[in-house]
């Protein structure tokens, strides 16, 4: 398919996309009785649906209280109330018109028992994976025949390798024995695409969960999988785009489904143009409504069919999967208006749900402005966490990278919290799935390496993890493709297996055994988990830091120099007065402290003080 025809998809606008005979489809697929957002739309799909005279319901407890015919006669949009007497059952909507007048199935449940959107939290420790590239549990379901991308070959980076949901719980002994608490995987929707299908972000139906991944009924084994390990389940979220293979896009309900251009269009990547004050209206909207590739059409928020569409599926995941957090993707690049609305819409259903979004930005009040801040600007974001790209690029990289200077940026970048309404809902990371791993940005180096996994599992904010930089999977970001090859032993005949420790060298198994260390630390710390941070002005490439609070106070200080450091610690006394000893938790010994205390080069001293 030429680009031309790939990005003008307008042509797309009145094609008849065929069903068939009685084959007319609802989405939501379903709903819940007791839902506080209890008015809802219904998308009616199917060949000529639109010629339908009228619609009927006769269900105790539902109304319908709309028809909404719209440009295309293969969509109808139904508004309905459900009571709170409703119970739970098949609500039949009947046609009349049509060459065929059966009834329209859709089916009303009880709402979820147990835990569920409870929340990711700094109490947490966030493991990210690709689950095609994590492990494959299940080789049955490697290729599903119908579907547009056939590939499985484990030797080309694009390709399918054919990791699934059964994979991943397979090994979730090994990410609880890990210290991880919760899990967030590249997105698990439906993306029946020709190519470029292993990462998730393309969704052609939200409503399908990606069979070669092992489907709604894996997905749910998996939630019901993580919570009986006391663990927590994050979904990834995409309101930007979808897939050109979406049946909203090959089939479009309204012309204005998506934003469309004359001629290709892409953002200007500048999210500036959100809030500066003289921004160009022009440069704004090209921001906003650009389409990230020609294969991903961009969402128009803007249209109220679009925007009920987005919202109602994000509360249909959380109640269908019992999905407990929400990563938003590319969210700099969303209609924010939009995106309040749905923040708020989840967490009225769900009160302790969190979310957080991707916020790619340069300069602490540029991403600041994305999350709930202390900014006086005319619009307030309520989303409550961003991924903390400044603790990364203008933090934690330049204090290992740049030796004696490079760690004065992450003190800077830091006291920058006053900007947010609350920094320690902000995700910290070293590496993840659209950026050089960072084992190869430390040049390989194994101290480095160490050092940013105890500055992320003592700093403040919720740690996340990219997978196999526990071993130091390695790769540089060109093409992406190389920063998500697949995690030793998830395949069978794997020579080297991280999950049995099989075929792993010293320095692999060092690291590996160095991240549980740490992150069991933190799971029973208080003070790293909810406790307050204290910094130090850095002296000679030395920055020292301490979690505190009322039960406990560990002190972490970070050589970045290659030779050994020693400090004064009389200059600490504010936090240490009245202790006398400290637990060195990377090796587990209590030693006395003295005046002066010396640590290596290249290392992180992390100590719970005691008395």
């Amino acid at each position: 398919m030429n680009k031309v025809k790939c990005l003008f998809v307008v042509f797309l606008f009145l094609t008849n996309f065929c069903f068939g005979q009685n084959n007319i489809k609802p989405y939501p697929t379903n709903w819940w009785v007791g839902m506080k957002w209890n008015k809802v739309q219904i998308m009616l799909h199917g060949d000529a649906v639109g010629n339908a005279t009228s619609f009927a319901i006769n269900y105790p407890g539902v109304q319908l209280k709309k028809i909404n015919k719209v440009e295309n006669k293969n969509y109808v949009f139904l508004d309905i109330v459900i009571a709170a007497t409703a119970r739970p059952g098949i609500v039949k909507i009947t046609p009349a018109g049509l060459t065929s007048n059966d009834p329209i199935n859709f089916e009303l449940k009880a709402r979820r028992t147990g835990k569920f959107a409870q929340g990711v939290t700094s109490s947490d420790f966030i493991y990210l994976l690709m689950p095609d590239r994590f492990s494959n549990g299940d080789p049955s379901n490697d290729r599903i025949p119908g579907m547009k991308d056939q590939s499985l070959n484990r030797n080309e980076i694009f390709d399918r390798h054919g990791g699934d949901l059964q994979g991943v719980i397979n090994h979730l002994d090994y990410l609880k024995d890990l210290g991880v608490t919760a899990l967030w995987m590249t997105p698990v929707l439906e993306n029946d695409m020709p190519n470029r299908t292993e990462h998730g972000y393309a969704f052609t139906d939200h409503y399908t969960i990606e069979p070669r991944l092992g489907g709604a009924v894996m997905y749910k084994k998996l939630s019901d999988e993580l919570h009986n390990r006391g663990m927590k389940l994050i979904q990834d979220a995409v309101y930007n785009h979808v897939g050109l293979f979406h049946f909203t896009i090959q089939d479009m309900p309204m012309k204005d489904w998506v934003h469309q251009w004359p001629a290709p269009t892409q953002p200007n990547y500048k999210d500036q143009t959100l809030f500066d004050p003289y921004v160009a209206q022009a440069d704004k909207k090209q921001m906003l409504n650009g389409w990230f590739t020609d294969q991903m059409p961009d969402l128009n928020q803007d249209n109220p069919y679009v925007a009920n569409f987005l919202i109602q599926h994000a509360i249909w995941c959380v109640e269908e999967f019992g999905v407990d957090g929400w990563r938003i993707d590319t969210y700099i690049y969303l209609n924010l208006d939009f995106m309040n609305r749905c923040n708020k819409a989840l967490t009225d259903e769900y009160p302790h749900i969190t979310m957080f979004g991707e916020a790619w930005v340069t300069g602490t009040a540029n991403e600041a402005y994305f999350a709930q801040n202390n900014i006086n600007t005319p619009f307030k974001s309520n989303l409550i966490g961003v991924t903390d790209f400044q603790c990364l690029y203008s933090g934690i990289q330049p204090a290992i990278k740049q030796p004696a200077d490079g760690v004065n940026t992450l003190y800077e970048t830091l006291s920058n919290d006053f900007l947010y309404k609350n920094p320690m809902n902000n995700v910290i990371f070293l590496d993840n799935h659209d950026m050089t791993r960072f084992f190869s940005e430390v040049g390989e180096d194994v101290a480095r390496h160490k050092m940013g996994i105890a500055w992320l599992l003592t700093e403040r904010g919720i740690p996340q993890m990219y997978y196999g930089t526990e071993i130091i999977m390695k790769g540089i970001k060109n093409p992406d493709g190389w920063v998500r090859l697949d995690f030793p032993g998830g395949w069978d005949g794997d020579p080297k297996n991280a999950f049995t420790k099989q075929g792993m060298n010293n320095d692999e198994l060092a690291v590996q055994q160095y991240v549980r260390t740490f992150a069991n630390f933190r799971k029973n710390s208080t003070a790293i988990k909810t406790g307050k941070l204290m910094q130090y002005v850095p002296y000679n490439g030395v920055y020292v830091y301490f979690r505190y609070d009322n039960q406990q106070t560990v002190m972490c200080v970070m050589n970045t120099n290659d030779g050994p450091a020693t400090i004064d610690l009389s200059r600490f006394k504010e936090r240490m007065n009245g202790f006398t000893k400290a637990l060195d938790v990377a090796t587990g010994t209590v030693f006395t402290l003295d005046p002066t205390l010396t640590l290596g080069g290249r290392y992180v001293l992390v100590m719970e003080l005691r008395k």
